[in-house]
C-alpha cells in the first residue's frame, strides 16, 4: 500500500512528532479561522494575542519536565527544555490547527493559572447537539506512558466472559453478556459450560455481590474476582442461569486473552429461505481480517438469502475492516464508484489532512485483502444483498456505525433491531506531548452522498423520542434468557420476524431481574462495583493500513 493513514502515529511516528500537528506555510504565525492557513504577522512582543497563533511545531517536545531514554516501543523520547507555558502554547495552536471545531474554541491565554490539563479540557467546544447531548463528548488525555502500554497489549486477563452490570449497587445485577470460544468460562463444570449468556454472577469468593459488599474492601473482593487484573487468578463463583431456579457453584481462572473477532456464525431457516448470522464483536485485531473474511465466505457458499450483522457490542477498530466488510455485503455493483468514507477536517484543512499533512484521499470500499491477516490482493467474497440487518445497542460505535452509514450511502437498506447506537461520527488521531498523550477530536467521517450527522446515533424507526436517525426497523430490549445465535433470542427473532413481515414486536421491559435470587430490602449502605472502562481507542476509528 503506498499510502498508510496512521491513526496511532501521532504517538509513535518521529516524522509526526517533529511536525507538531502538521500547521502549513513557513511563516512563525498565522491568524485566522484555523488550521495553518492565514497570513503572517509580526509576533508579538508581549506574548500572547488573542486570535494570532504560533505555530504548533514551534513548541512541540519543549517540556517542563524532560524525559529520557527511550519508551516500550524503542522511541528516544524527543523532549526538550522548555516550560510548562510552553505545553500550554503547544496545546493551543495544535488545537487550532487541527480540532474539527477550532472555530467553536476559547482562546484564553495560555499563561494564565492551570495546569497543562485545565488548559486542555477548555480547548473544545461546548455546544451541544439536539437531543441536549455534548457536541464533543470525547475529549480526554492520558498518560503516554498509559497509552504506549494499552496499544503494544495484545492481549488481557480474563475468564473469557463479558459481564454486563445491570445494576452497580444494591440489590446488584450482574450478568454474562457473552462467551470467548475455548475459553475458561466455556470450560464443562459438572457436564455444562461453566458460564453461559444469562448466568447471573450470586457471590464472588464467598462475597454475595447481590446483597453484601457493604464495605470497599468487599466491594474491591468483588471488583477483582470479576474483572482479574492478571492471569492465573482463581475465582470461585456462585451462579444461577437463565430459567434456572437454583445455583450451582464454579471456579474459573483468568487467561491472558485476545478478543475473537467473530465471535460464532449460524445459518438459519426462516420461510424456507436461509439467514446467516455472524456475531463479530470487533474490527480490531488484525486478525479481524482473516475471522470476518471466512464468515462471509461461509455465507456465500451456503447462498444466504439474508444476513444478520450482530454488532450490538462491536465498538469500532479498524476501518480498513469495516470497509471490506461493507462490500462483502453490497458486492460490486453497488459498490462501483463510490466511497465508503471520507475525512472531513476543519474549514481550514482544505484538501489536506491537517494532521498528517498528506492529500486528504476517501476510503473506498476495499475488494481484495489488504495484508492485515488476509494476503494483499486477495478477492474478498461478496453476498450482492440489498439489504443487511444490524443488530445494536449503544456499545455499537464509531466504525461500526461507519458499516451502517457506509452502507446506506451506496444504496443498501439498513434494517436496525435492538437500540440506538452510540453516536461517534468522529475520530482523532492521538497526539503525545511531553508524556501526555492528547485525544481532542479531528474529523468527521461522512458516506459517499456526503452524509455523517449522527451524532445522537442511529435509532430503530419505531423508538421513542425524537433523536437520532431513524432507519427501518424495531427497538427491541435484549432478554439474556437465549444464546446469540439462537432464533429464539430476543433481538434475532426480531430481525427474522421483521424480514417476514415488516412488522416489530410488542416492546416489553428487560425480564432480566426475573432470577430467583434473594433480594433484600434492608437499608444497607450501597457500594458500586465498578466495571473497569473500556480504553478509548477501542471505541473508534483506527486509520491504520499495513505497511
Amino acid at each position: 500500500m503506498n499510502l498508510v493513514r496512521l491513526l496511532l502515529v501521532a504517538a509513535a511516528s518521529a516524522s509526526l512528532l517533529g511536525c507538531g500537528g502538521g500547521g502549513g506555510g513557513g511563516s512563525s504565525f498565522n491568524s485566522g479561522g484555523g488550521g495553518g492557513g492565514g497570513g503572517t504577522v509580526t509576533p508579538p512582543s508581549g506574548g500572547w494575542v488573542a486570535g494570532v497563533f504560533q505555530l504548533a511545531s514551534s513548541f512541540k517536545n519543549k517540556c517542563a519536565a524532560v524525559r529520557t531514554g527511550i519508551d516500550i516501543e524503542g522511541n528516544a523520547f524527543p523532549d526538550r527544555a522548555g516550560t510548562a507555558t510552553d505545553e500550554k502554547n503547544w496545546l493551543r495552536s495544535w488545537t487550532h490547527e487541527t480540532y474539527l471545531w477550532n472555530t467553536e474554541v476559547a482562546d484564553t491565554n495560555p499563561a494564565l493559572g492551570g495546569t497543562r490539563l485545565q488548559y486542555f479540557d477548555s480547548l473544545k467546544t461546548f455546544a451541544t447537539t439536539t437531543s441536549g447531548k455534548a457536541k464533543d463528548d470525547f475529549h480526554f488525555s492520558e498518560s503516554t506512558a498509559d497509552y504506549l502500554a494499552r496499544r503494544n497489549s495484545t492481549a488481557s486477563a480474563s475468564y473469557g466472559a463479558e459481564f454486563v452490570v445491570i445494576s452497580a449497587t444494591v440489590p446488584r445485577d450482574v450478568r454474562v453478556a457473552f462467551t470467548e470460544p475455548g475459553s475458561p468460562a466455556e470450560e464443562l463444570s459438572g457436564g455444562q459450560k461453566k458460564l453461559i449468556r444469562g448466568t447471573r454472577i450470586l457471590t464472588v469468593n464467598g462475597i454475595d455481590l447481590v446483597n453484601g459488599g457493604s464495605t470497599q474492601a468487599e466491594v474491591d473482593t468483588l471488583n477483582n474476582g470479576l474483572w482479574p487484573s492478571s492471569s492465573g487468578t482463581t475465582t470461585t463463583l456462585t451462579v444461577q442461569d437463565p430459567g434456572s431456579s437454583t445455583s450451582r457453584t464454579v471456579m474459573v481462572t483468568s487467561q491472558n486473552l485476545v478478543t475473537k473477532a467473530v465471535n460464532r456464525t449460524r445459518i438459519l431457516n426462516s420461510g424456507g429461505q436461509k439467514v446467516g448470522y455472524i456475531l463479530f464483536n470487533t474490527f480490531s485485531p488484525y486478525s479481524s481480517e482473516t475471522e470476518i473474511v471466512t464468515a462471509m465466505q461461509q455465507m456465500q457458499t451456503e447462498g444466504v438469502s439474508d444476513l444478520v450483522l450482530d454488532l450490538r457490542y462491536n465498538g469500532g477498530g479498524l476501518l480498513a475492516v469495516a470497509s471490506q466488510v461493507s462490500y462483502m455485503v453490497a458486492g460490486d455493483t453497488r459498490t462501483a464508484g463510490k466511497t465508503f468514507e471520507s475525512l472531513r477536517f476543519n474549514a481550514a484543512a482544505g484538501n489536506r489532512n491537517p494532521v498528517t499533512g498528506e492529500v486528504n484521499e476517501p476510503v473506498p470500499f476495499y475488494r481484495t485483502g489488504l495484508g492485515f491477516s488476509v494476503a494483499d490482493g486477495t478477492p474478498l467474497p461478496s453476498l450482492n444483498l440489498p439489504r443487511v440487518y444490524v443488530l445494536s445497542t449503544d456499545n455499537t460505535c464509531s466504525a461500526s456505525e461507519a458499516v451502517v452509514n457506509g452502507l446506506r450511502g451506496a444504496g443498501v437498506e439498513v434494517v436496525l433491531i435492538g437500540a440506538g447506537t452510540c453516536g461517534k461520527p468522529y475520530g482523532f488521531y492521538p497526539e503525545d506531548n511531553c508524556g501526555e498523550t492528547y485525544y481532542s477530536i479531528q474529523f468527521q467521517g461522512v458516506n459517499h452522498l456526503g452524509f455523517g450527522d449522527y451524532a445522537d446515533g442511529f435509532v430503530p424507526n419505531n423508538a421513542s423520542g425524537s433523536f437520532g436517525v431513524r432507519l427501518p426497523g424495531c427497538k427491541v430490549n435484549d432478554d439474556y434468557g437465549h444464546e446469540l445465535g439462537d432464533a429464539g433470542e430476543g433481538l434475532l427473532s426480531a430481525a427474522l420476524g421483521y424480514r417476514s413481515s415488516a412488522t416489530c414486536p410488542a416492546l416489553v421491559s428487560s425480564a432480566v431481574r426475573s432470577s430467583s435470587a434473594s433480594v433484600s430490602t434492608s437499608k444497607i449502605p450501597s457500594i458500586a462495583v465498578e466495571k473497569p472502562e473500556r480504553w478509548i481507542m477501542e471505541r473508534n476509528r483506527d486509520m491504520t493500513l499495513p505497511r
